[in-house]
């Protein structure tokens, strides 16, 4: 009998957080795995290329030698990411350019370029959003104005790739304790802004582990069929669940609460 060929994944944002332990996981569980990622990779679970996301010409190179080495693209996993935080009257236009380019612009340019590579066979990609671009998160509002543009993107690809036999999914993950932390850039003195920056920074430490949303990724890649997007854990089924029943005005004054008074 003919031993089947392990599934051929490429994970950007792979060497910390969410993208490090998925990497880790689907390298676990037998699929041969690629990262992307500008720090550099120090482990040797995986073959990691140093690339910046939105360097397309270093993109169309890594995914041309991966192909040409293995036969196959079956899995990209836009994990890679950034954030900014403040009032956004404090926001420059760099950074909100910035945060632009890196979670969406990128994310779905790397999608076009890679639905050649999956074809002829089918495949998942899998887009890392948030749930803060569900419940849109005040002084991270470039940051959730990105997230929820992830979700959109993924749904509308979704039906312009159904034809190639290529499933995309949408993965939002609450409240992580990852080094994107400490990594966000904070612009500004605005005190309340900070305050409503602390309280969530200290949500995202006490947070679910990064190795929750990597199980979560690693299911809906197994999925034959995932659904569109998928949250992860209690807490963010529920606020997505909730957001879908309740207005947008009764969301609005919920999260107002919690972060504006």
């Amino acid at each position: 009998m003919k031993e089947q060929k392990a599934k051929v994944a490429v994970i950007t944002g792979a060497t910390g957080g969410i993208g490090l332990a998925t990497a880790e996981l689907l390298k676990e569980k037998g699929y041969t795995v690629y990262g992307i990622a500008r720090k550099p990779y120090t482990g040797d679970k995986f073959r990691c290329y140093s690339a910046d996301i939105c360097d397309f010409n270093a993109i169309d190179g890594i995914f041309e030698e991966i192909y040409e080495r293995e036969g196959a693209l079956d899995i990209l996993i836009n994990n890679a990411g950034m954030g900014i935080a403040g009032a956004m009257e404090d926001t420059s236009p760099k950074n909100a350019e910035n945060i632009v380019a890196v979670n969406l612009t990128a994310l779905c340019v790397l999608c076009g370029k890679v639905v050649r590579h999956m074809k002829k066979s089918g495949g998942k990609i899998i887009n890392v959003s948030s749930v803060g671009g569900i419940m849109p998160l005040p002084y991270q509002a470039m940051y959730s104005a990105t997230k929820a543009g992830v979700e959109v993107f993924s749904r509308a690809f979704a039906s312009e790739v159904a034809q190639y036999g290529i499933k995309v999914c949408a993965v939002m993950p609450g409240d992580t304790k990852t080094g994107f932390t400490d990594a966000r850039v904070c612009e500004g003195e605005n005190a309340q802004a900070k305050r409503a920056v602390n309280k969530m920074e200290n949500d995202e430490r006490n947070g679910k582990s990064p190795e929750s949303a990597a199980k979560a990724i690693y299911m809906a890649v197994k999925r034959k069929n995932p659904p569109l997007r998928v949250s992860v854990g209690f807490l963010s089924k529920t606020e997505v669940f909730l957001s879908r029943f309740l207005s947008v005005k009764t969301v609005n004054r919920i999260i107002y609460g919690i972060y504006c008074k």
